[in-house]
């Protein structure tokens, strides 16, 4: 690609000399010859320091936001907000040639774009998913790291899509994404808005911050859904300029209006109303949020072009997204369940849901995790403790924060309820303790770590699949068990 391409659509000033670009990175590790390097200054580094040498090493031009004097400096007003352009036009702008689906909100967006792709799927278009859980072009599986990847790891992704032969991606797009500029380049046929609570202050410190950076989806679409039973879903009804359609299980106003709603052990159903278009929906998971993300992933796909009806009936063929409410299998015959709520709000989600399907033992496994927002720890244990029958703190990702510190954060929620709890900082040991002392008709969940599976700890990331951790030791426990009573 010649570098003037390169720079199509970038306001740009400098010397641009008119030769072939082979590479594109904003990571000095990774510079090679004929590459263009662009200066990013971060937390730690300044990436301008090191243009000199970019240049020495033979990067064919550098790209900055301030002059340096150097030759061949391409000087932008912002080199965060011109890397992803230029990744985009590095790859050819795949996602022009695509219909794009975002989906932003603090909890729901990973159930919400697995819906979306068995929809479409199911319609008989191949498509495209980037998410937390993991990344799918078509029916191939591959690993995902964050929930929005880099600039040029999304773009190389949607190349791969676009030459795949997809017709449609389902994206998160997270706050941080989008706040650091990655989607940047890409319009969104349609974008959904699931809902927003507290998480994530650390970074942005305030929920008016949180707030406006999932908001810059909006700006970036044609077609807004938006759930108007969460607050902030009502303010942008209210204040976009794009076209905007609502959904809703309370607001007879909204467009997409779900009703007769029936929770079951084993799923729910609900019927929704459309433009006077009434249909009937069946799912495979229970709770008032299970049917958000359904409606909002049926909304999305219609709106994209599938038959509400053929996109209803659809609903009932999709299998648990891995991590998600997922029933884990043990060998104690008792019911064990993981699921990544680690908000407050996930988390009453969560157990509201399997209290108003039962009345047995509830035992719930939780951690809080490190160097992330403090803020909402008393309230991720008083919203446990709300409905537990017992309680087990432990660690999540403590990463290199103290575990003891992180817990004694926590504990006033649990304190304050009475409800009884026990302290295992070392989760491997935790899940042990909860499979030994839970019984016949118990229902034990494991919260936060979901499809994750590694645990990060001050000396680094392990291995850690809850799933085959339960597996391991219910074994191990009913073995003991049955050796025991044959003695």
């Amino acid at each position: 690609m010649l570098l003037t391409k390169l720079l199509e659509g970038i306001t740009w000033e400098g010397e641009a000399p008119e030769c072939e670009i082979v590479g594109l990175t904003a990571d000095s590790r990774q510079l090679e010859p004929g590459w263009v390097y662009v200066c990013q200054k971060g937390q730690r580094f300044d990436g301008h320091d090191f243009a000199a040498k970019a240049l020495e090493l033979g990067a064919a031009a550098v790209v900055v936001d301030r002059d340096l004097g150097l030759p061949r400096q391409i000087r932008v007003e912002d080199t965060h907000a011109a890397y992803p352009l230029l990744c985009a036009n590095f790859f050819g702008r795949p996602a022009d040639s695509m219909k794009m689906i975002g989906v932003t909100g603090t909890n729901g967006k990973t159930t919400s774009v697995f819906l979306i792709k068995h929809l479409l799927t199911a319609a008989g278009h191949r498509t495209g998913l980037i998410g937390t859980v993991q990344n799918e072009i078509g029916d191939l599986v591959l690993p995902a790291k964050f929930t929005t990847p880099d600039p040029y790891q999304l773009q190389s992704m949607l190349a791969k899509m676009r030459a795949a032969g997809c017709e449609y991606v389902a994206m998160e797009v997270s706050s941080h994404a989008l706040d650091q500029h990655r989607a940047d380049g890409i319009h969104f046929d349609v974008a959904v808005f699931t809902n927003l609570t507290l998480d994530h202050l650390d970074y942005h410190h305030t929920m008016e911050e949180y707030f406006a950076a999932k908001r810059k989806l909006f700006d970036r679409c044609d077609t807004a859904v938006l759930n108007i039973d969460d607050e902030h879903g009502r303010i942008l009804a209210e204040e976009l300029s794009c076209r905007t359609v609502t959904i809703s299980d309370k607001d007879d106003t909204a467009d997409y209006l779900a009703g007769n709603i029936r929770i079951r052990s084993d799923g729910s159903s609900f019927v929704v109303l459309h433009g006077g278009e009434l249909e009937k929906v069946n799912i495979s998971t229970p709770g008032d949020f299970s049917i958000h993300n359904a409606l909002g992933a049926l909304a999305a796909v219609t709106e994209a072009g599938v038959p509400m009806a053929q996109a209803a009936a659809d609903l009932a063929d999709c299998a648990g997204v891995p991590g998600r409410f997922e029933v884990v299998p043990n060998a104690l015959g008792f019911t064990v369940i993981r699921d990544y709520a680690h908000t407050p709000d996930g988390i009453d989600n969560v157990l509201s849901t399997v209290r108003g399907i039962t009345d047995d033992r509830m035992v719930v496994l939780f951690g809080c995790p490190g160097l992330r927002d403090s803020s909402k720890r008393p309230a991720m244990a008083a919203a446990v403790a709300k409905y537990a029958d017992f309680v087990i703190l432990t660690s999540d990702n403590p990463r290199e924060e103290p575990e003891e510190k992180i817990i004694n954060d926590a504990l006033p929620g649990l304190t304050a309820s009475g409800k009884p709890y026990k302290i295992i900082s070392d989760r491997y040991e935790a899940i042990e303790y909860a499979l030994e002392t839970c019984g016949e008709g118990d229902i034990l969940l494991l919260l936060g770590k979901g499809h994750e599976d590694y645990q990060v700890l001050a000396s680094g990331a392990n291995y850690f699949n809850e799933k085959e951790i339960v597996g391991e030791l219910s074994r191990k426990i009913a073995r003991q068990r049955t050796e025991g009573s044959e003695k």
